[in-house]
């Protein structure tokens, strides 16, 4: 594995699965208006790598916050992680069943709350199956570690630091949504939520960054994709801090690791009606 590479193939975890300082957490996470579909924990009980906790990105959140799975903060995600098991001088594993919809969330918010050693399985639980690796479907019983939480605020940005970097135009702010949701020509899915995008800010849809069998696209083809973002402040955002991650996980294959995530997201910015809201 390279330590320039925020990704890990299936193959490699195959191989290092037994070491005694890995950890592998699933963070398979449904949001709750795609009707019909699994919620993340019951894909986790469908069946999950051997020795995966399950990490849920509704719980490990601040309780008091008025929008969904906002970071908590170190006392909290302490707290509970550290019951998972996951702790200082582990290399943490993060894999989602769901494509890189909430793994990238929880490798940001590990890596917000200090842990380095953290990676992401490309291609997920899929990938794994596809390499020949089993499921089960009985959860460890994990010992508690000492978790060392130290919260980097350099990652996370406030509604308030959002309206000044907004407002000042040097800092690229990539919105991960659909581009019609983008453009406010396609609805938002939470209701009563108006779409359109913050001024200043770029589309770069979460998707358009994965190949078509659910791996993140190569460091070659990502460049063109966020060639103008690559260096430099940045902050990613989409509809409630979920996807935004995706793009900072790319930017991070491409060597930017800093890239900040606005956590409250367009759910947030939207739900104000004096913030300033731009269509195509």
């Amino acid at each position: 594995m390279s330590g320039q590479d925020p990704l890990v193939t299936a193959d490699w975890l195959q191989a290092n699965i037994a070491a005694p300082d890995l950890r592998v957490v699933d963070a398979t996470w449904v949001p709750g208006f795609l009707v019909g579909r699994k919620t993340g924990i019951e894909e986790y009980n469908d069946g999950h790598i051997p020795g995966a906790v399950f990490f849920d990105i509704d719980d490990i959140a601040d309780p008091d916050a008025t929008v969904p799975h906002m970071l908590p903060d170190a006392i909290r995600f302490s707290s509970k992680v550290r019951k998972l098991g996951l702790g200082d001088g582990q290399r943490i594993i993060v894999y989602d069943a769901n494509g890189f919809f909430a793994s990238a969330r929880a490798w940001w918010m590990l890596r917000a709350m200090g842990h380095k050693d953290v990676h992401v399985l490309d291609g997920g639980r899929s990938a794994w199956v596809k390499s020949g690796g089993e499921l089960e479907d009985l959860p460890p019983v994990p010992v508690e570690r000492h978790f060392t939480a130290r919260k980097r605020t350099d990652l996370v940005k406030t509604m308030d630091q959002m309206h000044d970097l907004s407002s000042a135009g040097n800092v690229s702010i990539l919105d991960a949504r659909t581009q019609g949701r983008f453009d406010g020509t396609d609805p938002e899915p939470r209701k009563d939520l108006p779409s359109g995008h913050m001024p200043g800010s770029f589309c770069v849809p979460s998707g358009s960054l994965l190949n078509a069998d659910g791996t993140m696209k190569s460091a070659t083809d990502l460049l063109p994709l966020l060639q103008p973002h690559v260096s430099g402040p940045v902050v990613t955002s989409c509809g409630s801090g979920v996807s935004a991650a995706i793009i900072s996980l790319a930017l991070a294959r491409l060597g930017n690791w800093d890239a900040a995530l606005y956590d409250g997201s367009w759910t947030e910015w939207a739900s104000h009606a004096d913030n300033p809201i731009e269509r195509a």
